[in-house]
C-alpha cells in the first residue's frame, strides 16, 4: 500500500513538473528562512541560562530617584559584595567583576586585551571550565592570572601555560594559574580573555572604597531554599543607610535582584524598572518566522486547489473505482509531505549556503549540528509539520469532490467573492505589506536619527588611550603630532567624544534649590584645545586653556541644554560646587551628542584638567591636507618613540559613531532580508496562480478576442482580481503595521512620525510587485491565437 501511494506520488510530481518547482521553492525558501530565525531566536533564548546556578544567580542593581524619574543601573560600590556576603545569611556567594583592558606581554609578544578583576568566588558562580589548574587556587593570591586557551595560545604558541610568566603593562608579573575553556558566545563574559585577581586591583589604588562611588558589578548566588523576594526586601535598602551622612536624602536609594535568566532579555531600563529589551526583537521575529513558514504553507494550498479542475476526473475515478474519502486524503497528504521533505532537503543546502552571511549580518557564530541526532529529528518533525501544515487542507479539499458531477462535467471550483483561494491569498499579502511596513519606517528610523547633528566634526578626528609613559610624556607628545605634520591639533579628555561613562549630581550654584541636587549632568573631563580639537562650537565665552589661564584648572564649560536647566541667565563667570570643590564657568558649548542620538540631549558639563577627574585619552585632529595612512604612520612612529613597547592602537569618531545604529541597523537589515523573502515567496505563489487563472480562461479569452476585444483589455482582466485582492490585504495590513511600529517607536524619545508617505509607498511597493508578478502570465495569455484555444469548439 505504501508503496502504491508512493509510486502515484511520483507520478503526479513528474507530470506537473512545473507545479512541483513552484511549490517546493517556496516551501524550500519559506523553511530556510524559518530556521535561519528559529537558529537566531534559540541563541538568544539561552544566553546566559547554561551556568549550573542559574537559577540561583542574581545581579544586583542599583535603583533611585534622579531628575524626578526612577532609574535603575548596574554598577555597585566595591565594599557590597563582601558586605552582602558577611551579613546576609541567604546569600551563599558574591563576587565582584571589574572589566579592564590591559598590555599584556610573554617573550617578544605583546597584546591589548579585555579582562577583568575579579574575586575568587566569581569562579564558583559561574563555574567557569578549567583546562589546567586548580580553580579553587587559582585566583586566591595577588600575583596569579588565569587565561583562556585562545590567549595563553597567542601568548606562548601553547595551551600548556600554566606556571609560565605575564607581564601586565610591563610593570608587575603574574604566573599562569589556570587556562580557560573559554565562555561560549551567548555569555555576557564571552569577551574575557583572561582574570585578575580583585584584590591585586585594590593594591594599586585604583577606584574607591566609598559607598558612594558606583564602578563595581556585583553577582550573588543565593542558597537553595532562600526565597529571592525575601532577600531582596531585606537587602533593599543597605546602600541608603551607607549614604545617609553623604547625601542629603538618600531615602530613594535602592537595592534590587536581577535574575540571570533575564540579563540578556530584560536589559532595558525604564522608570527604574528593567523590562523586556531584546525579548521584543526575539518576539517579533518569532512571529516573523511564523509568518514567512505560514506564507510558503498558503502557497502550498493555493497552488494545490488552483489544479483541483485538472485532478478533478482523476478523484472522480477513483471514488467510483471504490476509493474511500480516507485513502484519498492519505494520498494527498503524502503527496505533501514527500513534497516537503525535498523541499526540507533544498532548505537545507540553501541554510549551509546562507548560514556564514547570516552569522555576519547577526555578529553570531550559528551552526548547524548535522552529526547530532537531535537535529536530524527536530528536521524531520519540522519538514512533517510543514508538509502536513501546507497539504491537510487540500488534501480534504480534493478528497470530497462529489464523483457524480465530477463525471458529469459539472463540477466547477469555488468562485465567489470570498472564496477560500483568495482569502489565502489575501492572508499572504497582509503579512507582506506588514513587513514592508515595517522595513520602511525602520529605515526612515535611522535616517532620522543618522541626519541629527551630533555638534562636533567627527571626520578625522582620532582618539587613543593614553597607556604607558604617553601620560607623562604628554607634552612632547602632543607637541610632537603637531610639528610632524600628522595633527593640527591635539587635545586630552576623560574619555572618547563619542561615550560618556560618567554622571554627576548634587551639584549647587546660584540661584539652586534643594531640589536642584536631585539633577543628573553628563560629567566630561578635558584639557586645553578641548573645543578645537573636537570641533564642538562655542556658543558664548571660550574655551578652556590653562595656559594663558592657570585658575582654568577649575575652569567649567556648560552645554546650552545644562544652562536652561539651571536656569542661568548669564552663565559666564558663575560659580558651581561639585565634587567637593568650586568651579566657574567659562564657556558654554552649543549641545553635542554624547550618548545615544535617538535620546535628547542632557545637560552636560565639561570640567578642566585640575580636578580629580583622570584625562587618560587623547584625541588626535588629524591633518586633512594628508593622507590618512600617511597621518596614522606618523602618529605610530611618535607613540613607539615616547611608549615603546606598547601597540598603537585607535579609533575613529565617525566610525564610532555610525556604531551607535548598529543594533537598529542589524534590526533594519534582519527585518527588511526577511519582508524581501515573504515577497519572493509569495510571488511564487501568486506567478503559479497567475497562470491557472490563465488557463482556465483561456477559452474565454479566446471569446473575447474573437468578438473585438484588445490585447490591453485582456490584460485588465486577468490582472484585475489580483490587484483588488492586493487592495483589500493592503486595508487590513496597513492600520496592523501601523500599530506594530508605533509601538516600536515608543522606545524612542527622538523618533520620526509615520506619516502618509509610509503608507503610500508601501502601496506602491505591493502594486508593482503584484502587476510585474501577474503582468508575465497575463501578456502571453492576451497575445495567444484564439485560433488555437477555440479549436476543440
Amino acid at each position: 500500500m505504501l508503496r502504491n501511494y508512493l509510486a502515484i506520488t511520483i507520478r503526479t510530481l513528474l507530470r506537473a513538473k512545473g507545479y512541483a518547482f513552484l511549490n517546493m521553492a517556496g516551501l524550500a525558501v519559506g523553511m530556510a528562512a524559518s530556521a535561519l530565525i528559529v537558529l537566531w531566536i534559540q541563541s538568544e533564548l539561552t544566553y546566559d541560562r547554561f551556568y549550573q546556578k542559574t537559577e540561583r544567580l542574581y545581579q544586583v542593581y542599583n535603583r533611585d530617584v534622579i531628575n524626578g524619574e526612577a532609574q535603575a543601573w548596574e554598577t555597585t560600590p566595591r565594599p557590597l559584595a563582601p558586605t552582602l556576603k558577611q551579613n546576609y545569611p541567604d546569600i551563599e556567594e558574591a563576587a565582584r567583576y571589574r572589566p579592564i583592558t590591559l598590555l599584556l606581554a610573554a617573550g617578544d609578544k605583546s597584546l591589548n586585551v579585555d579582562g577583568a578583576f575579579v574575586d575568587p568566588s566569581f569562579l564558583n558562580l559561574f563555574d567557569v571550565s578549567f583546562r589546567a589548574g586548580n580553580p579553587a587556587k587559582a585566583l586566591a593570591g595577588r600575583s596569579g592570572i588565569v587565561l583562556t586557551q585562545a590567549l595563553a595560545q597567542k601568548l606562548f604558541g601553547t595551551a600548556d601555560a600554566v606556571g609560565k610568566l605575564v607581564q601586565i603593562d610591563h610593570k608587575d608579573s603574574f604566573s599562569v594559574t589556570g587556562v580557560l575553556d573559554g565562555l561560549p558566545d551567548n555569555s555576557r563574559f564571552s569577551g574575557l580573555a583572561y582574570l585578575l585577581p580583585y584584590d591585586y586591583f585594590v593594591s594599586l589604588g585604583w577606584g574607591s572604597d566609598e559607598w558612594v562611588s558606583n564602578n563595581d558589578y556585583t553577582f550573588v548566588t543565593l542558597k537553595s531554599k532562600a526565597d529571592p523576594a525575601a532577600v531582596g526586601a531585606k537587602i533593599r535598602d543597605v546602600t541608603a543607610a551607607q549614604l545617609k551622612s553623604v547625601l542629603d536624602d538618600a531615602s530613594h536609594r535602592q537595592l534590587f535582584l536581577h535574575p540571570a535568566d533575564k540579563w540578556h532579555l530584560y536589559a532595558r531600563q525604564e522608570k527604574g524598572q528593567l523590562i523586556a529589551g531584546k525579548l521584543v526583537a526575539v518576539r517579533l521575529f518569532g512571529l516573523v518566522a511564523l509568518f514567512i513558514l505560514l506564507i510558503a504553507a498558503v502557497n502550498f494550498i493555493n497552488l494545490s486547489t488552483a489544479r483541483s479542475e485538472k485532478r478533478a476526473k482523476e478523484v472522480g475515478i477513483r471514488k467510483v473505482a471504490g476509493a474511500k474519502k480516507t485513502s484519498l486524503v492519505i494520498q494527498f497528504i503524502g503527496e505533501s509531505v514527500v513534497l516537503a521533505f525535498l523541499a526540507g532537503l533544498l532548505a537545507l543546502l540553501l541554510l549551509g549556503i546562507c548560514l556564514p552571511a547570516f552569522n555576519t549580518l547577526t555578529g553570531k557564530s550559528l551552526s548547524l549540528h548535522i552529526d547530532s541526532a537531535g537535529f536530524w529529528l527536530v528536521a524531520i518533525g519540522f519538514m512533517l509539520f510543514t508538509g502536513l501544515l501546507a497539504g491537510s487542507y487540500p488534501a480534504f479539499f480534493l478528497a470530497g469532490f462529489q464523483p457524480i458531477q465530477v463525471m458529469k462535467g459539472t463540477y466547477r471550483p469555488a468562485k465567489g467573492v470570498f472564496s477560500p483561494r483568495k482569502g489565502l491569498v489575501v492572508t499572504q499579502f497582509t503579512f507582506a505589506i506588514v513587513l514592508i511596513m515595517a522595513t520602511l519606517v525602520i529605515q526612515q528610523q535611522i535616517r532620522h536619527a543618522q541626519r541629527r547633528d551630533s555638534g562636533y566634526n567627527p571626520s578625522n578626528l582620532l582618539f587613543t588611550y593614553l597607556s604607558g609613559d604617553l601620560q607623562r610624556h604628554y607634552g612632547t607628545f602632543q607637541q610632537d603630532l603637531i610639528r610632524s605634520g600628522a595633527a593640527v591639533s591635539v587635545t586630552k579628555s576623560m574619555g572618547p567624544m563619542t561615550e560618556i561613562n560618567t554622571r554627576q549630581w548634587g551639584l549647587a550654584w546660584p540661584g539652586s534649590t534643594k531640589a536642584d541636587k536631585d539633577i543628573e549632568f553628563d560629567r566630561f573631563g578635558a584639557d586645553a584645545d578641548f573645543l578645537k580639537t573636537t570641533g564642538a562650537t562655542l556658543h558664548s565665552g571660550r574655551e578652556i586653556d590653562i595656559r594663558t589661564y592657570p585658575t582654568d584648572s577649575t575652569a567649567v564649560l556648560l552645554n546650552e541644554t545644562a544652562v536652561k536647566t539651571m536656569r542661568l541667565g548669564n552663565p559666564i563667570g558663575a560659580s558651581i560646587r561639585f565634587m567637593s570643590r568650586d568651579w566657574h564657568v567659562v564657556g558654554v558649548v552649543k549641545d553635542f551628542i554624547f550618548a545615544s542620538p535617538y535620546e535628547p540631549v542632557k545637560p552636560v558639563i565639561v570640567a578642566g584638567p585640575g580636578g580629580p577627574l583622570s584625562l587618560d585619552w587623547s584625541s588626535i585632529r588629524l591633518n586633512p591636507a594628508n593622507p590618512t595612512a600617511t597621518n596614522l604612520a606618523l602618529v605610530d612612529a611618535i607613540v613607539k618613540k615616547h611608549n615603546p613597547g606598547y601597540p598603537f592602537e585607535y579609533a575613529f569618531a565617525d566610525e564610532a559613531y555610525k556604531a551607535k545604529f548598529a543594533d537598529e541597523q542589524r534590526v533594519g537589515s534582519l527585518t527588511g532580508l526577511f519582508s524581501g523573502l515573504t515577497v519572493f515567496i509569495a510571488c511564487l505563489g501568486l506567478f503559479g496562480l497567475a497562470a491557472f487563472t490563465a488557463q482556465q480562461r483561456t477559452k474565454e479569452i479566446g471569446v473575447r478576442k474573437v468578438l473585438g476585444a484588445t490585447v490591453g483589455s485582456v490584460i485588465q482582466l486577468l490582472t484585475k482580481e489580483f490587484v483588488q485582492l492586493m487592495g483589500l490585504a493592503f486595508l487590513i495590513g496597513a492600520p496592523i503595521g501601523w500599530y506594530a511600529m508605533e509601538r516600536w517607536l515608543q522606545d524612542y524619545q527622538y523618533r520620526i512620525t509615520i506619516g502618509v508617505g509610509v503608507f503610500a509607498l508601501t502601496l506602491l511597493i505591493a502594486l508593482v510587485i503584484v502587476l510585474l508578478t501577474v503582468s508575465f502570465q497575463s501578456i502571453r495569455a492576451a497575445l495567444m491565437n484564439p485560433v488555437k484555444s477555440l479549436r476543440s469548439e
